[in-house]
């Protein structure tokens, strides 16, 4: 894994990120622009196994010109990582095994309440933000780390 910084080194004009919300069953994704401005909710996995979920990310990957991988970091509110966090730190050491793309960890805090809000204030159906939730959550993942970047 690299840092925010190495990350936005590695970058080149015209290719668009991905962003994960890695779930134990559900995994939210999303994929911004090429210019690398707008974040949108692409889809959801659903993860039976890993060999399965990289084979879905690798055709994600190839299908959408991506640059790199932002990926979110459940840390617990006071800043400490949980047992989600270190699943999520094995997943993404997995990834970069088999995908040779950037990846990094972006603090996803309160992704899911946004992600949530947000679709409250579009006053979408329960039933509809419960199936998009994870979808929504890379998004704003995504975005909060493409608008660091263009900083």
């Amino acid at each position: 894994m690299i840092t925010i910084e190495e990350f936005k080194k590695k970058q080149t004009t015209k290719s668009r990120l991905l962003g994960l919300d890695l779930g134990k069953k559900r995994i939210g994704v999303a994929i911004c622009d090429e210019q690398q401005v707008i974040a949108t909710p692409y889809k959801t996995i659903i993860k039976d196994n890993f060999d399965q979920f990289l084979n879905d990310l690798k055709l994600l990957i190839k299908d959408n010109n991506i640059g790199g991988i932002i990926v979110g970091n459940p840390i617990n509110m006071d800043g400490s990582a949980g047992s989600s966090a270190q699943s999520v730190n094995d997943t993404v050491n997995l990834l970069s095994k088999n995908i040779t793309l950037p990846i990094i960890l972006w603090d996803e805090r309160l992704s899911s309440v946004g992600a949530y809000k947000l679709t409250s204030l579009l006053d979408v159906k329960a039933s509809k933000k419960m199936k998009s939730i994870d979808k929504n959550a890379a998004a704003f993942i995504l975005q909060g780390a493409i608008d660091f970047l263009r900083n």
